[in-house]
């Protein structure tokens, strides 16, 4: 199966490339069907947003304080399976400079960044496509994929970009204080469904096993946005995904019932949303829930996702204090591995692929 991955079915075009030619209709391969277009079912209502929850209490000694922010992050989960946090502890610096770090990579020449090319048998690296289906209707997207952060055995740091120089240091440190931030909102969210502080953490591998991976995304400006996406609607097939959001240009979109919901980032947060792995282990109480991206005609947008995932290897299946005669397991026993496969046998991702594990048991 791996050999008919190791190169795309068509050559590789960077949408980048294509926004700079000064374009102005796009090729068909990147028009959505009309059902399909950001148009449908947009939430127009600018009062709407995710929650965004301070989590400035959870370091005081206010036990009042303390509990408002855990059951806000808890509804947060069950209803929106998204919310932004501010007061996280991450330098507002180190956010602000990851962020320019990455944006002056795709400012590079593209001779530079071709140096980078992926290919499907990983995706690590510069890319411009997922999956290998010829003929694929395409994301209005480049990205950077940094394929394992953690465990730190299999980091690949000359897969990292040379340049900007400050590059391969800005990951590192910026990694290693986002993982800081997903432990403290592991511990959170095991708290809030009653399984003790580390039964999310241990049930993922434990500090030192999780596996992370970050993806930079980069959204070029798009002379024709009402007729494509930067990302396509998907759920996260890992556990927990923080987004580190371009505060300039709103982008993602979040499903709420039949419409999508426009994120208003917030300066100086993060977004926090619920993957796959937790809605099993949750028994479905937490929501992975699907989301998309838009895109803009006059202003690029770069934003940083680095995926939480349990340990590749690991049977991932729901607590057992939340199985019941009155509600039996959701989903079947599954690793990492084994489900990620399954995604990609299954196609590209709709709503929460998950859902469609009930029927697998």
């Amino acid at each position: 199966m791996m050999k008919c991955l190791q190169s795309w079915p068509e050559p590789i075009v960077r949408v980048q490339s294509l926004a700079e030619s000064g374009i102005k209709t796009i090729p068909e391969l990147y028009i959505k069907p009309p059902s399909k277009r950001p148009s449908n079912l947009t939430h127009e209502d600018a009062t709407v947003n995710i929650p965004v929850i301070d989590l400035q209490a959870l370091a005081g000694d206010d036990q009042e304080m303390r509990q408002t922010t855990l059951r806000m992050v808890s509804n947060a989960c069950r209803e929106w399976g998204f919310f932004q946090v501010v007061n996280h502890g991450v330098s507002h610096e180190l956010m602000k400079q990851a962020r320019e770090t990455w944006r002056e990579f795709f400012e590079l020449p593209l001779e530079v960044k071709q140096e980078y090319s992926n290919d499907p048998s990983t995706y690590e690296g510069y890319g411009s496509r997922l999956g290998v289906e010829k003929g694929a209707i395409l994301d209005w997207s480049d990205y950077f994929f940094l394929l394992h952060y953690m465990p730190p055995a299999l980091r690949k740091p000359t897969k990292w970009p040379a340049l900007p120089y400050s590059c391969r240091n800005l990951i590192e440190e910026y990694n290693e204080e986002a993982l800081k931030l997903c432990g403290r909102l592991m511990k959170m969210l095991s708290l809030n469904l009653g399984l003790g502080e580390d039964y999310l953490l241990n049930a993922f591998g434990g500090e030192e096993n999780v596996g992370a991976c970050l993806r930079i995304n980069f959204y070029p400006k798009c002379p024709q946005p009402d007729l494509t996406l930067g990302i396509s609607p998907h759920s996260d097939p890992g556990g927990m995904t923080l987004l580190l959001p371009d505060e300039a240009v709103a982008g993602l979109q979040v499903r709420r019932g039949d419409s999508w919901v426009t994120v208003k980032p917030v300066p100086n947060a993060f977004i926090v949303n619920m993957g796959d792995q937790i809605q099993v282990l949750s028994n479905a109480i937490y929501k992975s829930v699907e989301h998309r991206v838009i895109v803009n005609s006059v202003k690029d947008r770069v934003s940083l996702a680095l995926f939480y995932n349990p340990k590749s290897d690991l049977l991932i299946e729901p607590a057992k204090a939340f199985v019941t005669e009155d509600r039996p397991a959701l989903y079947p026993p599954m690793t990492f591995d084994e489900y990620r496969l399954y995604i990609r046998t299954k196609g590209p991702c709709g709503k929460a692929q998950v859902e469609s594990l009930k029927s697998h048991e």
